[in-house]
């Protein structure tokens, strides 16, 4: 009998032997602004990489988005974003705490209500996991992208951290406790509801390096995000962990802080590199290119990097799956590209071709 999509993602994802690799492609409200028509007669052609997908879905979907140009709103902390492109993440322009004497009476966001950015309805959320385990699909929480290092600068700005940080600011201890107690409590809530798996997204790289010194990063994040994922491991539920950027000189850090299944890019932090020191310790969810192969490369080009990933970061014990995200200037003939290379290699390794 084949496999369920939960069941094929936790074997995967435990190194069990999956029958496909799993993967997925998200197209951003950017893309669909931008190439509208041209980019659904794509994903209509694909049903088994967009299941479900009704005709109109897409633009429907993005146009909920737009916003007026340097639209700004004040998140949950009281931090203020400007956007400036719809469809894509602003930043935040006015710090709360740049000043610390703003840290008199500063209190963050009651859990119960809200989260990072905008108020959580738990009732919808923790009967969303109930239908999805009584269904047999995959049950899924996760924390809000940038919950702690990327929080921690939206509230104080990117410079003053960086210089909290170097100086063993006192009063930063106090900070990152607020920080990760508020993202304690919706684990907390997660892992009671029996979720599978539990996301801790955030982006923690630049082009060459991790945005702190892997010694800092031992210091002031691996303790907070142990303790963090460690009621997961606990409990049986897999932990996963997104990040942009090059992450290769701490992922020591993140795989032993308890993560289960690494997110990470595949070019900027290198294929063999990824092979060399992260397959087999770690489920990999390999994000695919978006800086030169799918936004400027030729279709030939997306379908050999796609093979080259599948034949040396994958297995047939599993432990590999594939992500893209797709944002402009991508063009729909990659997206196609890219969605025939996933339905070629998904079964590489279970039908002997490995």
């Amino acid at each position: 009998m084949a496999l369920t999509d939960r069941e094929n993602y936790l074997r995967c994802a435990r190194f069990e032997g999956p029958e496909w690799i799993p993967s997925a492609i998200h197209i951003s409200a950017g893309s669909w602004y931008e190439y509208g028509e041209e980019m659904e007669e794509v994903v209509l052609r694909h049903p088994g990489t967009w299941p479900g997908y009704t005709k109109g879905d897409g633009p429907r979907t993005a146009e909920k988005s737009r916003t007026d140009e340097h639209e700004h709103f004040t998140d949950s902390w009281g931090c203020t974003w400007e956007q400036a492109l719809d469809g894509l993440e602003g930043i935040v322009k006015d710090p709360p705490l740049a000043d610390w004497s703003a840290m008199d009476g500063f209190t963050p966001p009651d859990p119960a209500t809200h989260g990072a950015r905008h108020p959580h309805d738990w009732e919808a959320a923790l009967g969303g996991i109930a239908r999805a385990k009584a269904e047999g699909r995959l049950a899924t929480g996760g924390l809000e992208h940038g919950h702690f290092l990327m929080r921690l600068y939206y509230l104080r700005g990117f410079e003053n951290l960086m210089m909290d940080i170097a100086t063993d600011e006192p009063r930063l201890h106090e900070l990152v406790a607020m920080v990760e107690g508020f993202s304690a409590e919706f684990v907390r809530r997660y892992v009671e509801a029996g979720v599978d798996v539990m996301g801790f997204p955030e982006d923690l790289g630049t082009q060459t390096s991790s945005i702190i010194s892997p010694a800092m990063f031992a210091k002031w994040v691996t303790p907070s995000y142990s303790r963090l994922m460690k009621p997961c491991r606990d409990a049986g539920i897999l932990v996963h962990m997104h990040t942009d950027g090059y992450v290769m000189n701490i992922m020591d850090e993140l795989l032993g802080a308890g993560v289960d299944i690494i997110n990470p890019q595949d070019l900027v932090n290198g294929i063999d590199a990824l092979e060399r020191e992260v397959k087999g310790r770690a489920c990999i969810r390999l994000d695919i290119d978006r800086q030169s192969v799918m936004p400027f490369g030729e279709p030939s080009g997306v379908r050999e990097l796609v093979e080259e990933e599948v034949r040396k970061l994958g297995g047939a014990e599993g432990g590999l799956m594939l992500l893209a995200g797709i944002y402009p200037p991508t063009p729909p003939r990659n997206v196609d590209a890219l969605a025939s290379a996933f339905e070629e290699f998904r079964t590489w390794w279970s039908d002997g071709r490995g």
